[in-house]
């Protein structure tokens, strides 16, 4: 059984995770407007992963036999100065994240909850990758500059991205 300080803990970080999802969402469409489908893909396959990462904490309050208390979700933002301050953004958005993993880490290590512990080292890992994506785009899209065949050229790679569903355990998804 979880201690209620961790339960409320992982529940105030599925509405973390559930807001990176809104907020891919929102980006996705910004993406889309501007006629950006390939970074639309991208930020759509985010929004995707996010509501997964959601689930993974959700099914793991559940299989606690802990009870799942769902927040307000905030209002992302829904324009952004150029692809760059998108992703300038998510970077943020990334860091905040982490930190907060990190946070709930160090919570499980206060409260002695070796089974939390464990469970979260797979978003340490996911977090790590985050960052890192988010970085390499940063890279490419400062390298383009103002260039419109470069920023072309970034849409088509970024449209190849495929979403690959999370396998909840224990769950049936």
């Amino acid at each position: 059984m979880l201690k209620e300080k961790m339960q409320e803990a992982l529940n105030k970080q599925i509405n973390e995770e559930l807001y990176s999802a809104y907020l891919y969402l929102s980006m996705s469409a910004y993406f889309d407007n501007v006629g950006l489908k390939g970074f639309a893909n991208w930020m759509m396959v985010q929004y995707k992963e996010e509501t997964d990462h959601a689930m993974k904490i959700y099914n793991y309050l559940l299989s606690q036999g802990a009870t799942i208390k769902l927040l307000p979700i905030q209002q992302p933002p829904h324009e952004w100065e150029s692809p760059l301050h998108a992703f300038q953004e998510t970077l943020k958005h990334e860091q905040h994240i982490t930190q907060c993993i990190n946070d709930l880490v160090d919570l499980a290590e206060e409260l002695k909850d070796r089974a939390t512990y464990n469970f979260l080292q797979w978003y340490i890992d996911e977090q790590v990758e985050e960052e890192e994506n988010d970085r390499e785009i940063i890279d490419k899209l400062e390298l383009i500059g103002d260039s419109k065949n470069g920023l072309l050229m970034l849409d088509k790679d970024l449209a190849q991205r495929v979403y690959v569903p999370l396998i909840q355990e224990g769950s049936g998804n």
